[in-house]
């Protein structure tokens, strides 16, 4: 607009030299009015290439503050990612915690039932490797050598069948022991024999008693998980016993689905199904 406004009193100032007798007055005043444009014009345009700069600076504290923000949004994202696995921690954790205090109540309450029991010195309650042990001694429950229940020891696992009726969503192993002597008689070729044998009967028993059968295993250790030293006849009467192993459920086991893959056949050496 003033380089227009300039233009014309140029113009203007071309038609009044071009006249006749311009007054010397006329021409001053189109001189001034032409070098005031002028003025004007340079400081339009310093004001422009000012705004021009300014433009730049803010087109560039833009791309700053966009990438600024763009960084900004990671980290956001990155830490909204590290409180939802730092809260499926905290949830695993107090899982964890819940339910070791629901074991440790468990065992207290068993604990408890079974006191009289072990006042009596007829078993005593051990945990082993984090699982609790009713461990019930071999000159309870049966003669040397032999897998035939003596009374008295039938009258002490029918007291721990009612204890163990009322253990809801447990599982339980019967395992047999045996000090490291061996032995070789018409029934049994070894002390593998003999401590299956045992264990099968007390498991048997236990079941008539009215404790789940589904929830009864029986297994044969002999002599390989002695609780003392064989050395001494003390030591191998301890290793002489029936072991009643609390299992853990399934849902305190770790999850270990993630190995499996895809495939879902049963891993070498492993079967699909019980056998008979």
């Amino acid at each position: 607009m003033i380089e227009r406004a300039l233009a014309r009193a140029l113009v203007a100032l071309t038609l009044v030299a071009a006249a006749c007798g311009p007054s010397q007055e006329e021409l001053d005043a189109a001189n001034a009015r032409a070098a005031e444009l002028e003025n004007e014009l340079a400081q339009s345009r310093a004001r422009s290439a000012e705004m021009e700069e300014e433009l730049n600076g803010l087109q560039a504290q833009n791309g700053a503050l966009a990438a600024r923000l763009t960084s900004l949004g990671e980290n956001v994202e990155n830490l909204e990612g590290q409180n939802t696995r730092l809260q499926q921690a905290l949830a695993e954790l107090q899982e964890r915690e819940r339910q070791a205090q629901q074991r440790l109540e468990t065992f207290r309450n068993l604990l408890q039932r079974f006191q009289s029991l072990i006042d009596s010195g007829q078993l005593r309650v051990r945990i082993v490797r984090n699982r609790m042990v009713v461990e019930l001694p071999e000159g309870i429950l049966f003669d040397s050598g032999r897998a035939d229940l003596k009374d008295g020891g039938q009258e002490t696992l029918k007291e721990v069948a009612e204890v163990l009726k009322q253990i809801e969503n447990r599982s339980f192993q019967i395992a047999g022991h045996t000090d490291n002597i061996p032995i070789r008689n018409r029934r049994f070729q070894n002390n593998w024999e003999l401590s299956t044998q045992r264990a099968v009967t007390v498991t048997r028993f236990l079941i008539g008693e009215g404790v789940p059968a589904n929830r009864m295993s029986a297994a044969g250790y002999a002599d390989t998980e002695p609780t003392a030293s064989n050395d001494s006849p003390e030591g191998r009467a301890q290793n002489r016993r029936i072991e009643i192993v609390l299992l853990p459920n399934l849902d305190e086991l770790p999850d270990l689905s993630s190995l499996a893959g895809d495939d879902s056949t049963p891993a070498a050496g492993a079967s699909a199904t019980d056998g008979d």
